[in-house]
This record gives C-alpha cells, sequence and structure tokens, in this order.
C-alpha cells in the first residue's frame, strides 16, 4: 500500500518552535525508514526454469516486476554469485536447486538463500570455467518479466560454436574436409537406400551439405496445442529422424542448428547454415492458426515483397517473434549478423528454394492434405541466407486436434521425415549442386 505523502510544514504551529523542529526531524526519519519495497509493488518470483545443453545452459527467473542484478565470480572453485534486488526468498526461488540435473554440462549445484531484505543470492558451483551473459527481458506472449542467466564455456569445444561466438571475422568452412565421396560408399556399402530415388542421379563431386532448422526450442514452445503439445518438441523429432535417414546417404552430410531443447536465435540460425557453407536449409515446423479446423501442410520460400496470402503473412509474424519469446540479448548482437539478416537475397536463391519447395510438396502431398497447393511466399526471418537455397516447412497444424495427434505419432514422424528426404533427393537430381567456391561473408 502506497503512504499518503506527508507534508512537514502541516506541523502544528502552536507547538514550541523547538518541539516543531523534534517533531519534524522525526517524521523525516519515519519516511526516510520506509524500505523501497513498500512504497513500490514488490517483485515476487512466479516461476524459474533450466534449460541445460552443451552449447549453454540458461537459467530463466521470471517475476512480477521487473529486478535488478548484481554479479560477480569466484574462483577455486569455479563460481558465480548473483544478487538479485528487490525480491524475497519464496517457494520458486527454493526450487532452483532440485532443477539441476547430473548431466548439465556447466552447473554443479544452485542455491538460493535470503542475503539481505529484500535481496536473495544465487550461488552456481559450476563444473567448469564459463562465461557468464545476464540480461533481463519485457513481458511478451505468455511471459511476465524475466532475468536470463545464460552460461557459455570459457574454452569452446565445438569449432563451429567457436567461429559463431567470434564476431571479428567472416565466417570460414569449418567442418574436417571428407573423405572423397567414394570412399564413404565403400563404406557403407551395405547401408540400404531410404527410398526409391536412383542415387545415381546425384551427379556430385563433393558432400552435399544440408543444415536442418528444427523451430523453436528452450524459453520458446512454439504453437501449443489443444492438449498441450509444444511444436518445439515434435519438430525436433522430425528433424533427427530426417537427418538419420540423410547421414544414411553416402552424399549428404547434415548440420542441425539444435540438436536438443534449447533456445537458438533465428539470426544464428542463419549463420550457423553460412558457416558451414550449406546447399540446403531446411526450417521444421508445426503449423498454429487462430481458427481450429485449419488443416494441411505448407512449404514456404522467402519474399522479398508481400506476403503470397493472408495466412502466410500472419505465420511469418508470429514466427519473426521467436527471439523476443526465447529471449536475446539484443545489446550484444554481432554486427555481422545483424548485416546478415539486412542482406537481400537474391532473386536466384529464392528461385531455387521454390524449386526445393515444389519437389517437397510432391512428397508430402503423399501423406498428408496440403493447405495450399503451392509453395507459399512470407518474409521469414529464417529464411534470409542470400546464398542457401532456403524453405520452411510446416508439416501439420498442431493447433487442429486431429493433426496434432498426427504429429506426436512417431509413424507419422517417420513418414513426414521420408517425403522430406525423398524432396530433397528429387530437388537435387535435378539442381546437381555447383563445385563451390568460398563465398564471400562480410
Amino acid at each position: 500500500m502506497k503512504p499518503k505523502h506527508l507534508n512537514l510544514d502541516l506541523i502544528s504551529s502552536d507547538l514550541p518552535l523547538q518541539r516543531r523542529d523534534v517533531l519534524r526531524a522525526a517524521t523525516a526519519c519515519l519516511i526516510l525508514s520506509v524500505s523501497p519495497l513498500s512504497l513500490a509493488a514488490a517483485a515476487s518470483i512466479v516461476a524459474v526454469r533450466v534449460w541445460p545443453a552443451a552449447a549453454y545452459t540458461r537459467v530463466t527467473i521470471e517475476s512480477s516486476e521487473p529486478l535488478t542484478f548484481n554479479q560477480f565470480s569466484l574462483k577455486d572453485p569455479e563460481r558465480l554469485v548473483v544478487d538479485l534486488n528487490g525480491i524475497e526468498l519464496n517457494n520458486e526461488l527454493q526450487s532452483l536447486s532440485s532443477k539441476i540435473t547430473g548431466d548439465d554440462p556447466y552447473i554443479k549445484l544452485l542455491r538460493a538463500a535470503r542475503n539481505k531484505p529484500g535481496t536473495v543470492r544465487l550461488v552456481l558451483d559450476l563444473k567448469t570455467a564459463v562465461k557468464p551473459q545476464i540480461f533481463t527481458l519485457q513481458p511478451v506472449a505468455e511471459y511476465q518479466h524475466r532475468l536470463v542467466i545464460d552460461l557459455y564455456p570459457a574454452v569452446q569445444n565445438d569449432p563451429l560454436l567457436a567461429l559463431l561466438n567470434d564476431g571479428s571475422k567472416p565466417a570460414e568452412v569449418v567442418a574436417s574436409k571428407p573423405e572423397p565421396v567414394e570412399k564413404q560408399k565403400d563404406a557403407t556399402k551395405d547401408a540400404k537406400p531410404a527410398e526409391s530415388v536412383d542415387r545415381n542421379k546425384l551427379k556430385v563431386d563433393r558432400l552435399i551439405t544440408v543444415v536442418l532448422d528444427p523451430g523453436h526450442g528452450g524459453e520458446d514452445p512454439g504453437a501449443v496445442g489443444p492438449s498441450g503439445t509444444h511444436e518445439k518438441a515434435v519438430v525436433l523429432a522430425i528433424a533427427k529422424k530426417l537427418k538419420t535417414l540423410l547421414d544414411a546417404d553416402p552424399n549428404f552430410r547434415v548440420v542441425l542448428t539444435r540438436d536438443g531443447d534449447y533456445f537458438v536465435p533465428l539470426g544464428v540460425r542463419v549463420k550457423k547454415a553460412r558457416a558451414v557453407n550449406a546447399d540446403l536449409f531446411v526450417s521444421i515446423h508445426a503449423d498454429a492458426f487462430v481458427r481450429a479446423d485449419a488443416n494441411g501442410s505448407s512449404v514456404f520460400a522467402l519474399s522479398e515483397g508481400g506476403a503470397s496470402s493472408a495466412q502466410a503473412r500472419w505465420l511469418a509474424q508470429t514466427q519473426n517473434n521467436a527471439d523476443l519469446i526465447g529471449g536475446i540479448k539484443i545489446k550484444g548482437e554481432d554486427p555481422y549478423l545483424a548485416k546478415t539478416l539486412m542482406d537481400l537475397t537474391t532473386t536466384a536463391t529464392i528461385n531455387d528454394s521454390l524449386k526445393l519447395g515444389k519437389a517437397m510438396l510432391g512428397e508430402i502431398g503423399g501423406i498428408n492434405r496440403l493447405h495450399k497447393p503451392k509453395v507459399e511466399q512470407a518474409n521469414f526471418a529464417v529464411l534470409k541466407a542470400p546464398d542457401i537455397p532456403s524453405v520452411l516447412v510446416e508439416t501439420a497444424f498442431i493447433s487442429n486436434p486431429v493433426e496434432e495427434k498426427k504429429l506426436i505419432d512417431d509413424a507419422y514422424q517417420q513418414k513426414m521425415a521420408l517425403a522430406l528426404h525423398k524432396g530433397i533427393k528429387r530437388y537435387f537430381a535435378k539442381n546437381p549442386p555447383l563445385a563451390k567456391t568460398r563465398i564471400a561473408q562480410g
């Protein structure tokens, strides 16, 4: 409750001067002693979440009001200390310790305790040295105020991730030089082809690099079905099945933009594809719409102009909000990354994307109704690599109860992966990749 304003000049003038001065001083002390927490709405912690992954671990603290924080690190052993100001310890904060599992690559233990009135101290006992990023996020979607603690390894073991963390130089191909295709064929001669397309039609003298992008992840669940199914979970399952099919083919190498339940910014997804000099970028999603009866599968390519339909425009807007929902530290954005997203995609790349999308639709139509009979176009941020044919596949409408059941069915997921695999093979049979030279990435 906000206290009423006290005017010291209203103290009775009938009192002797000395007593009036004493009373004014006492009243002033009383005002100053009121805690700042009582002068404004006190923040309360409403949820805490932990997202462990090899790339980084994220701790999210959601509160009713914005939080301020102080941080410092300690050595021998490695610890990160974060003081959260403007709150008191509650059950949600105390539950943080139980959310740390033994397989977390960076956090050994996490303790929360009251440090002083209005301040809670978090102590993160670490398994290794980290580079922490701590920042706050404004309310968005169903989330209230969030404080985010991201723990990145101080020494990056993954060469691709190490490259992406270094904004001082343009991207280079980071994968090791592959063995000749013929040698790989000998090593996998017992592998059975996953489908009927004649692989001899793939006239290539190098590996074809395909980047698969399971949408959303971590703090960003994507669309949520009527029974609570998260888009991020089903699209990761489909992407992994598709990766298995492509890995069995000696002509392909596959990179996933995420292989677990963690958040990856849209621009970083694009940057990963360019860093490995990808031949294709396939973003996998599960559609949602305001009408529960909307159904069918779709494939989208980028549009430099307007969207091809109202639904395409609505979908692009919701998908492009992923960075706001997932939580990205905008101030620390890599200028190279920002430039990548500003680049105009060439007409030739869009045309190749449309060809890829058409090949995929031809296969997907055999397992599910098509929402539209042709490839749609909209301004998706995740499709903006200017030199990589890129499509976004909506595998089904997760907002439709019938299609939600399909999406969680292992057999349907496998059928969708097979259809996408066939579509990719069909595209390359008609559009063999050129011998690549290093494309300038600045």
